[in-house]
């Protein structure tokens, strides 16, 4: 099998690089800009940058755009409907809508050690933060082409969508 993952370490930041333990704040859904009390949250996440290397490399991002990454069994701890037996097979075959699977990264041939990466939700950091964060951890999961690729053109296809209202009728 192909090489799926290298490891990285350094500053230099790409789109498929994976970011374990992000700083994300998050604002309560009960959020008043009035009120005195504290709706932000901060929370600990697996993400990976989403943002393209070229605007990275380039400095034409100020915020790099990251989205949550899950192992199987955690996913399924917050949606128990991905228990269910063929569904990870539809979100391998793209039939589910904003997520994504990658081969794992230590066991890419294992399909139990995939990876789920949720378009649903996009976080957007600082780039100095990402950068000192990606710095200061060791051997951060890297994805090669034409993974990265392939990655990023499932990305771009979620936002895509056009939904008709009405389409050409069914060939008889």
């Amino acid at each position: 099998m192909d090489a799926i993952w290298t490891r990285h370490n350094g500053t230099d930041l790409r789109q498929g690089d994976i970011l374990d333990h992000c700083a994300v704040a998050s604002i309560s859904d009960t959020f008043e800009p009035d009120a005195s009390e504290d709706f932000v949250n901060v929370d600990m996440a697996r993400l990976i940058v989403v943002t393209q290397s070229c605007d990275l490399e380039n400095g034409k991002a100020p915020h790099a755009a990251l989205c949550p990454v899950y192992t199987l069994s955690e996913f399924e701890m917050s949606d128990e409907r991905f228990k269910s037996k063929g569904r990870w097979e539809e979100v391998r075959k793209n039939k589910v809508e904003g997520l994504h699977l990658l081969p794992g990264v230590d066991a890419p041939q294992n399909n139990r050690d995939a990876l789920v990466v949720d378009f649903r939700l996009i976080v957007s950091l600082p780039i100095g933060y990402v950068t000192r964060h990606a710095e200061a951890l060791e051997n951060r999961p890297r994805l090669l082409s034409p993974y990265v690729e392939h990655f990023s053109q499932s990305f771009a296809r979620f936002f895509m969508r056009v939904g008709l209202p009405s389409q050409i009728p069914a060939y008889k």
